[in-house]
């Protein structure tokens, strides 16, 4: 366990930020969340490296992206959160249409930056609402696209704090998931896409964005996809599963499921983290008990 006068003589050292009980709620899309006992925000990645070097071994870490996909404790986090701020969000422009982006930029914003410069095929990106680092690390996509498609290589720092580049080719990937080491803190990525007149680009992400629009809720505190689709235990999709298994009025608390897309579960106001998992459970149950299937989730759960 790491002592506080190691941390706090670290701190006076860098111009990041090195937090104690660090209230979490406001860090994830549900608002849900307790507090982190050690919350660092590091400034360079030379800020970075040495505290994985000093503080790695001696406790849990962490990483947390934009906050759109996970459901955080209410209890206190007995270990570092890390999250990387702007200075790990460059986006960059190679030649041959490969983009470089770091891995707290947005998928909308890596979206973004490719239509202004004229690169197709990234386009799906901006109905994620994620960043560049958890959309590597869970695979994400939509609209028929995953990451997979794009990913020509990712940049990490190991578990020794060594910087490693690994080429795509090598990495194995599935259905909202990939082989690589779950240790592994991603630094920046680089994409591949191909020359597309910007028009085009801007008349694709708006059909996408109008058909996200209609059939997933938005401004409301919700978590995104809860359940990942059963693929390999049938065609039908997770939400025709819940809709034929559970009462959309179904709620524990201010915690209930989204009457626009029922995969949605939302904080209807002041939901806790045992509403929000009572309700992941209860769900989890119907549908095994109704359909006979098992379903998990693609939501991270963070205790």
């Amino acid at each position: 366990m790491v002592k506080i006068d190691e941390l706090k003589n670290f701190s006076e050292a860098i111009n990041g930020k090195l937090l104690f009980n660090y209230n979490l709620k406001k860090t994830n899309w549900f608002n849900i969340g307790g507090t982190a006992k050690i919350f660092f925000k590091p400034d360079s990645l030379n800020e970075l490296i040495s505290f994985i070097k000093k503080f790695k071994k001696k406790e849990k870490i962490f990483l947390l992206g934009a906050g759109s996909n996970i459901l955080i404790n209410d209890k206190t986090f007995n270990g570092i959160i890390i999250k990387l701020g702007k200075k790990f969000s460059n986006i960059s422009l190679l030649s041959n249409n490969i983009i470089v982006a770091g891995s707290s930029a947005t998928d909308k914003k890596l979206a973004e930056f490719a239509c202004e410069n004229n690169i197709g095929g990234l386009e799906f990106l901006s109905c994620i609402p994620g960043s560049v680092g958890g959309g590597i690390r869970m695979n994400s996509g939509c609209f028929e696209k995953e990451f997979k498609d794009i990913l020509l290589s990712v940049q990490a720092l190991d578990n020794n704090a060594k910087i490693i580049t690994i080429p795509a080719s090598e990495i194995k990937f599935g259905y909202r998931e990939n082989s690589l080491d779950k240790n592994l803190i991603f630094l920046s990525a680089s994409f591949k896409g191909e020359y597309k007149e910007k028009k085009k680009i801007e008349e694709t992400m708006k059909i996408l964005k109008n058909n996200k629009d209609l059939v997933q809720p938005t401004k409301i505190k919700t978590g995104g996809s809860t359940f990942k689709n059963p693929i390999n235990q049938t065609d039908k999709k997770v939400w025709e599963l819940i809709k034929k298994s559970v009462p959309l009025s179904t709620k524990f608390g201010d915690a209930g499921i989204s009457e626009k897309h029922c995969n949605f579960f939302v904080n209807k106001n002041h939901a806790t983290f045992d509403e929000m998992k009572k309700l992941i459970d209860h769900v989890q149950k119907e549908v095994k008990l109704k359909t006979g299937i098992k379903i998990e989730t693609e939501i991270e759960i963070v205790n």
